[in-house]
């Protein structure tokens, strides 16, 4: 089980590394290549990433009370930020929500600080980088038929 935990961890660093890497190598890059700023940026081959969160409520409290605090907090109207594409968005029923969504690596802290901010106390949440692997399985699928 702690080898998991472990795996999963190395996978979120090296995912950290490489998003704040692409950022740094586009940092030194000539003035003439001017480029939005990455608060405004959209995702692209490049520079997106795919990020699942896992958004696991509250069960000691009613349903009532949780969707009160969220909105009290704001979630409603800051989660999801314009500019990050939703992927899927589905409940897990005795779980909570599980949302995937696709947006540049620079907007990834800014993602995180608006469920902090917003969905804490509702949820706790736990984020997985993640990559669409849909189009190679269903080919490995074909191909072995």
């Amino acid at each position: 089980m702690s080898q998991a935990k472990g795996s999963w961890m190395r996978m979120a660093v090296l995912a950290g590394v490489l998003a704040f890497s692409s950022g740094a190598a586009a940092q030194t890059a000539p003035a003439q290549t001017a480029s939005p700023p990455a608060e405004n940026a959209a995702p692209t081959a490049d520079n997106a990433v795919m990020l699942t969160v896992f958004m696991k409520h509250d069960q000691s409290r009613p349903l009532s009370e949780l969707n009160a605090q969220l909105q009290r907090q704001g979630y409603y109207k800051a989660f999801p930020p314009e500019g990050v594409e939703v992927v899927s968005w589905y409940v897990m029923m005795g779980v909570g929500q599980v949302v995937a969504l696709r947006l540049p690596a620079s907007r990834l802290r800014e993602v995180n600080r608006i469920l902090e901010n917003t969905a804490w106390g509702s949820y706790r949440t736990e984020f997985y980088p993640t990559y669409d692997y849909k189009a190679t399985g269903i080919a490995a699928h074909e191909k072995a038929q």
